[in-house]
């Protein structure tokens, strides 16, 4: 049934631009992933009615994968499938392939298919539900590949469920949260989702309330992200998740990878600690591989302060070249200060060699566009999937560039100095390199953040030693002479700092 429908579907696909189902958010699954995901529930306990819902089915790929190996494995005598699909251009097809379905399964099935929002049409339930406390639950299974879609704020989906909502949203959290809502308490979903969701503060309400309401039982990694829609030729870091409705967490979570969609049997897996996985306050779902990065994530835990605890702040960098053109400037003159970008990190140090930009300047006449020349830690922003460092550090010294009381740095940088915005001292700002130049905190921000930018919401949270131990680092670079990343790791490997 399963090849019948991915038949079917490769039919509409050669008939329906990329372009205009990209506009939707709309990517469907490849075979070899439709099946891993149906092989993920635990069908142990199942009874012999099952009712399965498919949220934005599609043309029912992950249905037809479920409702297969139900059948293959003799688990039930009846299933139940409803699913969801809105899309006009699609439900033909979707409605074709269910009637195959039911026309050839050995067992007695039924659908329903909703032509509504699956969003708007339950919002409601969904937001008074949590707030009174009671459960419209309804279904066993929940299987899912939601739409992949930023919306606007004031969008009514985004609108509709303000309890999980915060900055920008995106259409596949909400799909997420209104599938553990569907699901019956102690029930299972497996979703295809983006990796974005693991992290940052436009996730952070939709991360405790699914964390609070549901459990990760299964986490699966792509390590290729171009490879997972790779009949649709997307870029994206997508993951797989398989979450219980449950309040009480799991001693593990199972984590596994491959390195495309299509080869399952190459799978790698680790068994991790729960609270090596979330954070206790929900506000990280950290993604280690191996138990190296697991003994990272132990080890940065192990401290208890973060920078803004010891006084410290990241910031974005304030000069956002396309909408101040009017203040850069080509050349050096009165009232006119440097500009420092991403090009100017370069083996630990910061200088203002041409960038190759047309605009290595900025006039001083706006006082909100410049700061104080003083010591800082300067971070590139964006780095390449392909690099070998995420984490790409370098020391700026207010003393290089004496002649200047302020400067100005460009928004693909971030910057650390203190929050109270004294200078940082030398030693200061050396330690606050060397943890950033490290192979450990650079290895847990992979952890945490599967992107290639480096977000300074999620620096401010990462765990740091005391300043004094900061400091103390620092001095023992100063006297290394050298800032290269082994220098670093040596310092940091000292018994002080790691026990």
């Amino acid at each position: 049934m399963l090849d019948y429908i991915l038949f079917q579907t490769a039919d509409f696909l050669e008939k329906m631009p990329k372009t205009v189902r990209k506009k939707k958010g709309q990517f469907f699954t490849s075979k070899e992933t439709a099946v891993f995901m149906a092989s993920m529930f635990d069908l142990s306990n199942i009874g012999i009615h099952v009712d399965i819902l498919d949220p934005g089915a599609g043309t029912g790929i992950l249905s037809a994968a479920l409702v297969d190996r139900m059948i293959d494995e003799n688990r039930v005598k009846s299933i139940s499938l409803t699913c969801y699909e809105n899309d006009q251009d699609v439900l033909p097809v979707l409605h074709h392939n269910l009637r195959y379905i039911k026309e050839h399964s050995p067992i007695d099935f039924s659908f329903a298919v909703h032509e509504d929002d699956y969003i708007l049409s339950q919002a409601d339930d969904f937001e008074r539900t949590l707030f009174a406390g009671k459960a419209l639950e309804k279904y066993d299974l929940v299987i899912g590949n939601p739409p992949y879609l930023r919306i606007g704020r004031n969008d009514p989906a985004a609108m509709a469920m303000p309890t999980v909502v915060y900055g920008a949203p995106n259409m596949y959290f909400l799909f997420a949260s209104m599938s553990l809502f569907n699901l019956k308490p102690g029930c299972e979903m497996v979703y295809i989702i983006p990796r974005s969701w693991t992290s940052g503060e436009y996730f952070k309400t939709f991360r405790r309330y699914f964390l609070d309401e549901g459990k990760l039982e299964q986490i699966h990694l792509f390590v290729s992200r171009d490879k997972v829609f790779n009949q649709e030729q997307v870029l994206q870091e997508t993951m797989i998740i398989k979450v219980r409705k449950e309040k009480k967490a799991p001693a593990y979570v199972k984590i596994s990878s491959t390195q495309t969609n299509d080869d399952f049997n190459e799978i790698e897996e680790i068994n991790v600690p729960y609270n090596a996985i979330v954070s206790g306050d929900r506000l990280y779902v950290y993604l280690p591989t191996s138990q190296k990065d697991v003994e990272v994530i132990k080890m940065i835990n192990r401290y208890t302060k973060t920078l803004p605890d010891e006084g410290l702040k990241m910031h974005t960098g304030i000069v956002v070249d396309f909408r101040q053109w009017k203040e850069l400037k080509k050349e050096p003159g009165e009232h006119i200060l440097p500009l420092f970008y991403s090009q100017n990190i370069k083996d630990g140090r910061v200088n203002h060699n041409p960038t190759g930009k047309e605009y290595d300047w900025i006039a001083d006449s706006k006082p909100g566009l410049i700061q104080k020349n003083q010591n800082y830690v300067f971070c590139k922003r964006f780095t390449a999937k392909e690099e070998r460092r995420r984490l790409q550090c370098g020391i700026y010294l207010a003393k290089d560039f004496s002649q200047y009381k302020f400067i100005g740095t460009q928004n693909k940088i971030n910057y650390i100095d203190r929050v109270d915005r004294e200078e940082m001292s030398a030693p200061l700002t050396y330690g606050i390199y060397a943890l950033l130049n490290s192979t450990l905190f650079d290895l847990f921000y992979r952890i945490l953040n599967g992107s290639t930018q480096v977000n300074s919401t999620e620096i401010n949270h990462i765990p740091v030693p005391p300043i004094a131990d900061i400091e103390e680092i620092g001095k023992q670079l100063l006297d290394a002479e050298d800032l290269s990343t082994e220098t670093c790791d040596r310092i940091l490997k000292g018994a002080a700092y790691h026990g």
